[in-house]
């Protein structure tokens, strides 16, 4: 079974080696330029790669679109590299990465999304170990508890179910598992959720074997993926198995909007030791 990783779990275990990697894409429909915007006197970019670098990573790695994310990146010391601006998918872009980079394929690699610099290390690093501790996995991910109906039903917000082992067994933007009893003749929304529905938000944190990013190109995209427009689905479908690592509560908001962007600012400001956990470490300052 899988358990809820915290102070005694999978966020305490610094023992497995890993590459982070950051995609990082300058267009944006919603926030142009989101990489590069300043946060605090830093591009956006920077501080989740100085994020990543706090988990431990033996490698962390910005993997742009552009030549104006590899600048900046380089101004402030994060290494980085330049990957076609044509790739369909952040996945696509991940494999490229790995090719470039030349990572062996028995190595764990984890995508750390280039919009959330508030981000805790310790669970960048916590998702390398729920993989490392799982050889019939290919890929790792994270969820938590939820027990808000109206987020239940939210086809914005994913759902995963789990086996006796705590691998997936279905990623949903629909309400799973449905309670059918609790559910039956309800035209409205239920006030609260039945306490004994085991309903889990998943959280778009992956760590990868290099292995199955090398092979995932070539993979054919099945209808289940496009309906539901989940890329995790595309690794079930042919099968690789996904290890879900439980979180015991939600991780920070990432960066959408606008408004979003001024959200954390504003954390930043009120939370010094956030700021200083953006520093870059010794060996990568100029």
């Amino acid at each position: 079974m899988s358990r809820p990783a915290g102070a005694d779990g999978a966020l305490a275990n610094p023992a497995v080696a890993f590459t982070a990697l950051i995609p990082a894409r300058l267009g944006s429909s919603r926030l142009p330029q989101k990489p590069l915007a300043d946060i605090g006197g830093l591009p956006m970019v920077v501080r989740v790669a100085r994020r990543a670098a706090a988990s431990g990573a033996a490698r962390v790695v910005v993997c742009a679109d552009s030549a104006r994310i590899l600048d900046a990146c380089h101004q402030h010391g994060v290494q980085a590299i330049l990957t076609d601006d044509r790739h369909p998918t952040g996945t696509d872009r991940l494999a490229q990465a790995c090719r470039l980079l030349g990572l062996d394929a028995q190595s764990i690699v984890v995508n750390v999304q280039g919009d959330e610099p508030l981000i805790p290390p310790a669970v960048i690093r916590a998702v390398a170990a729920a993989l490392a501790a799982d050889a019939q996995c290919d890929i790792a991910t994270a969820a938590h508890a939820l027990a808000d109906p109206r987020e239940f039903f939210d086809p914005n917000i994913v759902k995963v179910v789990l086996d006796a082992h705590g691998r997936a067994m279905l990623f949903s933007r629909a309400p799973i598992p449905w309670a059918r009893e609790a559910f039956a003749g309800s035209g409205t929304l239920p006030a609260t959720l039945p306490a004994e529905l085991p309903a889990l938000r998943h959280v778009g944190l992956y760590a990868y074997r290099v292995a199955y990013l090398l092979r995932f190109p070539e993979l054919a995209r099945p209808a289940i993926e496009a309906l539901e427009c989940l890329e995790q689905l595309r690794a079930l479908y042919h099968g690789s198995a996904i290890t879900v690592m439980r979180l015991p509560a939600p991780l920070p908001a990432g960066v959408d909007t606008a408004a979003d962007l001024e959200r954390v600012r504003r954390e930043l400001a009120h939370h010094p030791s956030d700021r200083h956990a953006a520093r870059a470490p010794a060996e990568d300052r100029p």
